[in-house]
This record gives structure tokens, sequence and C-alpha cells, in this order.
């Protein structure tokens, strides 16, 4: 029974959480002069990882390793066809904001590294700290794109241009904007441990595999956070933070979360996750490119098939359990 308690007010704190972080993070970019990709692509995706990187520093220690791994790669996948799928089919929504390009191009680069260290069944603790120094200068790069297109919004305010607004909301006052973005972040990672807490506990009574309920239960709850915030933003019409959200919270799954893990435990990686898993999380990843290249746009059947498809998938890690 407290299970059940815990998975439903994990679930509705994601929700109120996810609201709360994307309110805050559009009007810090509004009072910086940041566009919400980048928003999206640093403050609301790290922050809407912090379950995830919670669960898998406490699996490794718990020598959980295929849980650890599980639930960053069933996560990418969840973020990638239910975090974008799911507000497509609340609306149609473009994917033309500035940085969307080379931020996946990155994210599937990232991704090949990622697979290589998988692919030989160990990811050590050299391999954690080459990953977590490339996560140094993804962070780097955005601050110096952050830094530019605020220069280049302060020149158009100054010589008169007109410029558009991220939003229709005014920004927050700083000590609003603040307890938002404290307060979502916090909520976050207090409802994705609820939520995983409830999931867990209905999960063992099927003695479910570590492996499969990380790719599963586990990644599907500390996905919920970047559900919640995308579909906030969708509603706002904020698709910029919602693309930036998925993609930065990928990155940071592989190079943050599996980079310092690592370096504090090196982690094994099981069959299953080497024979199919890491694939199709890539094969996810190559499906975004005519997406953001050519097409530009999500409508409604294409998020609907995306969801179908997560559901599939979902069928295969419960019947490729070696």
């Amino acid at each position: 029974m407290m299970s059940i308690i815990y998975l439903i007010f994990g679930l509705v704190l994601l929700a109120v959480s996810g609201d709360a972080l994307v309110r805050g993070a559009i009007s810090a970019a509004q009072r910086m002069h940041i566009p919400t990709i980048i928003t999206g692509l640093t403050i609301v995706a790290f922050g809407t990882s912090a379950p995830e990187l919670i669960v898998s520093i406490e699996a490794a220690l718990n020598n959980a390793h295929g849980l650890a791994i599980g639930n960053v790669i069933g996560s990418n996948i969840a973020n990638t066809l239910l975090v974008l799928g799911v507000p497509a089919i609340i609306a149609t929504f473009a994917l033309k904001a500035d940085g969307i390009r080379r931020s996946t191009v990155f994210l599937i680069a990232v991704s090949l590294v990622f697979i290589l260290f998988l692919s030989d069944g160990l990811v050590s603790r050299f391999d954690g700290l080459i990953l977590f120094t490339l996560l140094i200068i993804y962070l780097t790069y955005s601050g110096i794109m952050a830094t530019r297109a605020r220069k280049e919004t302060l020149r158009e305010i100054s010589n008169g241009e007109i410029v558009a607004d991220d939003g229709d909301e005014p920004p927050l006052t700083m000590p609003w904007l603040l307890g938002f973005l404290a307060f979502g972040i916090i909520g976050l990672g207090i409802g994705g441990k609820l939520t995983i807490t409830g999931a867990l506990g209905v999960a063992n009574m099927f003695g479910v595999a570590d492996t499969v309920v990380g790719l599963s239960i586990v990644a599907l709850g500390t996905s919920l956070p970047e559900l919640a915030a995308s579909v906030s933003a969708a509603l706002r019409k904020q698709a910029g933070m919602m693309v930036g959200n998925v993609l930065g919270s990928s990155v940071f799954n592989i190079l943050g979360i599996i980079g310092i893990t690592a370096m504090l435990m090196p982690l094994s990686v099981p069959m299953s996750i080497i024979s199919l898993d890491m694939w199709i999380m890539l094969g996810v990843f190559l499906l975004l490119l005519p997406i953001v290249f050519f097409t530009r746009k999500l409508n409604r059947i294409e998020g609907s098939i995306m969801v179908i498809a997560y559901l599939i998938y979902m069928g295969l890690v419960f019947t490729n359990t070696a």
C-alpha cells in the first residue's frame, strides 16, 4: 500500500516541480537575454536529470551495475520517444531554434563514444574520466554560446531593434525566480526518488531482474521529470526549452551520470545491453537527424508513432533478459 502512495505522490510532485522549473528557467532566460534552447540544454536538463544521477550512484554502490547503466540507456530512449512524442501529441511544434542541430550531432557523437566503452563489457574509471571531461567541454561551449547570444541581444536592444520575447508571460521577480528554480530542482529530485521507490516496491512482487528494472520502471520513473518539464514547456509554447531539455538531459545522462558513477566505481555491462539496448538508443538518436535537419517539426502523427515505438521497446526489454 505504501508503494502505491509513494508512486502517486511522486508523480504529482514531478508534475508540479517540472512546471515550476520551466517557469523559473524561462524567466531566467528572459532576464539574461539568453535563448531558451540554451537554458533548456543546461539548467532544465541538468535539474531534471538529478533523479538519474541519484539512482545510478546508489545502484553502483549496491553492486547493481545493470540497473545503473540500464537506467541511463532506458532514460535516454524514453527521453527521445516519450518526452518528445507526448508533447507532439498535444500540439505540433517546430524544431527551428538555434543550436538544435548542433546539439543533436553532439549527442550522437558522445553516444558513439559511450557505446565504444560499453562494448568491452566494462566502463572503467578512466572511461568515466573521459566522459566527465567531455561534459566539462560541453558546459564550457554552452557558456560561450550563451554569452554570445546575450551580447547579440543586448546589441539589438541598444540599437533600438525590436526583439521578440521568448515567452508571452513577463519575467518573474528575482525572489520568485530563484524560488521557482529551487523548488523545481529539489522537488524533481524528491519526486523522482518517491516515484522510483514506489515503482520498485510494486515491481519486487514480480521478481524482475535489476537490468530489466533499470531499463524499464526506473528509467521511466527517472524520465518523468523530463516529461513533466517538456509537457509544461509545450503548453507554454516553448519548443526551444522543450527540445533543449531532451537533448541536454541525454547528454548529461551519458557524460555526467555514467562519468561520475564510473569514476566512483567501474561498471560491468550486462550482455543484454551490449547486444540490444545500446544499439536501440543509438538508433533512436539517429532518427532525430532527418527531423531536425529536414522536416524541422513534430506533429501528432509522428508523436503517436514515437510513443508506440517506446511501448514496443518495453516489450523487447522484458523478452531480452539474458
